[in-house]
């Protein structure tokens, strides 16, 4: 993976994280176990820190970017989604932010709230625990039930499950030049390992 220090400061990756090799991480940046950065994800920590906690996931082309004096965080189980921009801001636990949505400076993001895809966060913005937002500026629409918050947490053991098989199996091939009957497919792995999806 592209990995930058700035001013002797070098960013610290787990072991048991999973960082694509098209994702960038620059300077004061800690990813924690099980963590999930997705591919053309940039991590750019030349101002501020950026912390991805435990088993929190940042997916394809997101922009992570610190704030002066101030720690980018996104908390344990945080899910962010493709696209998403988040600046200088801070992800509480179990949270998820909506394809291409935008978290803005010193905003705080409640724990288990969900941000719906194309939002904009307002700076300062405290968005409350439970909560399901959206909009721009982003607003709160309603308190979120039990069942949708297990849902969510359903789809973020996907992407911790996903850390886990690319350690153990992604690797860089050449492509087959044709499909033929003995290439195996997504769904042959699934049912070889008994693993269902969300429908």
């Amino acid at each position: 993976m592209p990995c930058y220090a700035i001013d002797g400061v070098i960013p610290v990756v787990s072991p048991k994280a999973y960082v694509h090799p098209t994702a960038v991480l620059i300077g004061d940046v800690i990813i924690e176990d099980g963590a999930y950065i997705g591919p053309f994800a940039a991590l750019r920590a030349d101002f501020g820190g950026i912390h991805i906690h435990k088993n929190a996931n940042v997916q394809d082309s997101c922009i992570i970017h610190g704030f002066p004096n101030y720690v980018t965080v996104v908390e344990e189980f945080g899910h962010i989604g493709h696209g998403a921009i988040l600046h200088g801001c801070r992800i509480r636990k179990n949270v998820l932010i909506g394809m291409n949505s935008v978290i803005l400076d010193e905003s705080d993001i409640g724990e288990n709230t969900i941000i719906g895809a194309n939002s904009t966060v307002k700076a300062k913005a405290q968005i409350p625990a439970n909560s399901l937002a959206l909009g721009s500026p982003a607003r709160v629409i309603r308190a979120l039930d039990d069942k949708e918050i297990a849902w969510k947490r359903q789809g973020t053991g996907q992407y911790i499950q996903l850390t886990e098989r690319c350690l153990a199996t992604m690797r860089e091939v050449e492509p087959l030049l044709y499909a033929c009957a003995e290439r195996k497919t997504h769904q042959d792995f699934m049912a070889e390992y008994g693993i269902k999806q969300n429908s």
